[in-house]
């Protein structure tokens, strides 16, 4: 009997399992983004990311991922052209950077990114951070019902750069996450959310300095209305020894200081969700 294999002609699991890899390969070239809105003519970068996206191209082809091939291929192909031409578009790099992640993320971990036909795609400038009506959904990956409506992480901060830092890392590394930029729909939101489907409690990125309502307030109130519903995290420019005793002392996981570097964010966030 032959052994049993996917509509891919692969061993079950052996998608799953490279898409774990397809998310730290993915985590990677998003960093490199970063440096290029930093500085757009950082030729390492580039040939970093010209690097990364050939081996990308070739292994979401031979995973069941045309799609993510195919962006990739068009990455490797913008990433030569600005080796080729060092003087030319500059200052526009780190976002077209920036928007082939997300088309790769979206080929890689939606739910239909296996079933997209492999046409080439024009390169779209990137999208605005999601808003509150946005949920960043890729594919299930717990069989517990319900598990795939339930973010993971819920960003709750109303600075524009660090919103969209944040989640730029998130959807690139295929998390489920929801974006709220003020305090009080936030905690609105939260209070009636069900999290029954997931096997955690979601992680809740909370801005100390909120509009409408500040984060310390959203904290107390989820405390007192559905105590560990969510496991929190402080964000806020405010370091202090003090200001960090704060919210630890009131039942928060952790404390992070802006500024936040993407790549540090995306470690303490694997560690914190659990992937």
């Amino acid at each position: 009997m032959s052994p049993q294999v996917d509509d891919f002609g692969l061993p079950p699991g052996v998608r799953d399992e490279y898409l774990q890899g397809a998310r730290d390969q993915l985590g990677a070239i998003a960093e490199l983004a970063e440096r290029l809105i930093a500085a757009g003519d950082d030729m390492a970068a580039i040939e970093e990311l010209r690097r990364d996206a050939h081996r990308l191209r070739g292994s979401a082809g031979s995973f069941g991922f045309p799609q993510a091939s195919v962006v990739a291929a068009e990455l490797e192909e913008a990433a030569k052209q600005w080796i080729e031409h060092p003087a030319n578009g500059v200052a526009g790099r780190g976002q077209a950077a920036r928007g082939f992640v997300r088309r790769l993320a979206a080929a890689l971990f939606t739910k239909q990114a296996a079933t997209r036909p492999v046409t080439p795609v024009t390169p779209v400038a990137p999208e605005s951070p999601p808003t509150s009506t946005d949920l960043h959904q890729p594919p299930p990956t717990s069989d517990t019902p319900g598990a795939s409506e339930v973010p993971e992480v819920v960003v709750v901060e109303d600075d524009p750069a660090l919103a969209e830092l944040l989640t730029f890392g998130l959807e690139a590394r295929g998390y489920r996450f929801l974006h709220y930029r003020n305090g009080r729909e936030a905690l609105e939101v939260l209070k009636t959310m069900d999290t029954r489907g997931s096997p955690q409690p979601p992680l809740l990125l909370l801005d100390v300095d909120l509009p409408a309502l500040d984060g310390y307030s959203v904290f107390e109130q989820l405390q007192q209305e559905c105590p560990g519903k969510f496991r929190v995290v402080f964000t806020t420019v405010h370091g202090s020894e003090t200001e960090q005793l704060r919210g630890l002392e009131a039942g928060a996981m952790d404390y992070m200081v802006k500024p936040i570097s993407l790549r540090v964010a995306l470690e303490k966030i694997r560690r914190w969700v659990g992937r």
